[in-house]
């Protein structure tokens, strides 16, 4: 009964931050159209980018707008991958369009490589926190994920990126090819920084070595550094012959330490340096 209890409040928990998370993202992302973005004629790609195109031609609300273009994006997405499509979605996008809409602050700036910037931050963090929640705020990912199911020879990435240049040539086209710099710019920085919230501020560096003298190698990283350390076993495809992998993962500053002593020990070892993100255990 108690383990019944503590699981029906885990789940619940859970929950309740998805959707707190929800309300806290979309806010911020209200936050980077309102400040930056739409003052300063910036239309970051997606949706949100032609609603601040389609404002300045017509005087549209942006957040009405960005609801009006994501309900047909939302139906067909129900229609092709069912009913049970992306609620979280649907409430992060109607938050979205209400908080743009409802706020009414003044720029922080006119100085649109600044908005560009500090837009691209905050919307980044936004749009990170509302993915950690599972959601999305809908617009150009529904779309590109109704493509993709007729197309699904072309990556996501691939139509998002497409998606996103067709709107900020849109942009160009209105607002001049400097703005569209601008929303480049912006577009880039966002996603960085919702790859930096996705994945963790903690990132370190994954090494993987193929020696002869692994065994030597692994102990000076043991006793040395202070690392753990994993050998994996391995065999070339070419000779057949049997050799020990090392695996270990190391901070960005016991990098050049970390290659001295392998380079040292073996200068013929075959090494691989890789990213590791959100690095979990003893030592992270």
């Amino acid at each position: 009964m108690r383990q019944c209890l503590a699981d029906m409040w885990r789940k619940y928990r859970d929950v309740f931050y998805d959707y707190l998370g929800i309300i806290l993202g979309t806010l911020i992302v209200a936050l980077s159209f309102n400040l930056f973005f739409v003052p300063n004629k910036i239309a970051p790609g997606g949706v949100g980018g032609i609603a601040t195109v389609l404002y300045y031609l017509f005087k549209f609300p942006v957040g009405t707008t960005m609801l009006v273009l994501n309900i047909p994006l939302f139906l067909a997405g129900v229609k092709v991958h069912g009913a049970g499509f992306g609620f979280k979605t649907l409430i992060a996008t109607v938050l979205l369009s209400f908080f743009i809409d409802a706020i009414k602050l003044q720029p922080l700036t006119h100085n649109e490589i600044l908005a560009a910037v500090y837009g691209g931050i905050i919307m980044g963090i936004g749009l990170g926190i509302v993915f950690r929640s599972d959601a999305t705020t809908g617009g150009t990912d529904l779309a590109a994920k109704i493509v993709h199911k007729f197309m699904p020879y072309i990556t996501m990435g691939w139509l998002l990126f497409m998606i996103d240049t067709a709107v900020v040539t849109f942009a160009g086209a209105v607002f001049g090819p400097e703005q569209a710099l601008y929303a480049i710019i912006a577009l880039f920085i966002s996603s960085y920084v919702i790859d930096l919230i996705q994945e963790g501020l903690g990132s370190a560096k994954a090494f993987i070595v193929v020696s002869d003298k692994a065994d030597e190698i692994s102990k000076v990283i043991l006793h040395d550094i202070d690392r753990g350390v994993t050998l994996l076993e391995g065999r070339g495809a070419y000779t057949q012959r049997k050799k020990d992998v090392i695996l270990c993962v190391v901070s960005r500053t016991e990098v050049i330490r970390l290659k001295e002593i392998i380079t040292a020990i073996d200068n013929k070892a075959f090494l691989i340096i890789t990213d590791a993100r959100e690095v979990h255990g003893e030592g992270f």
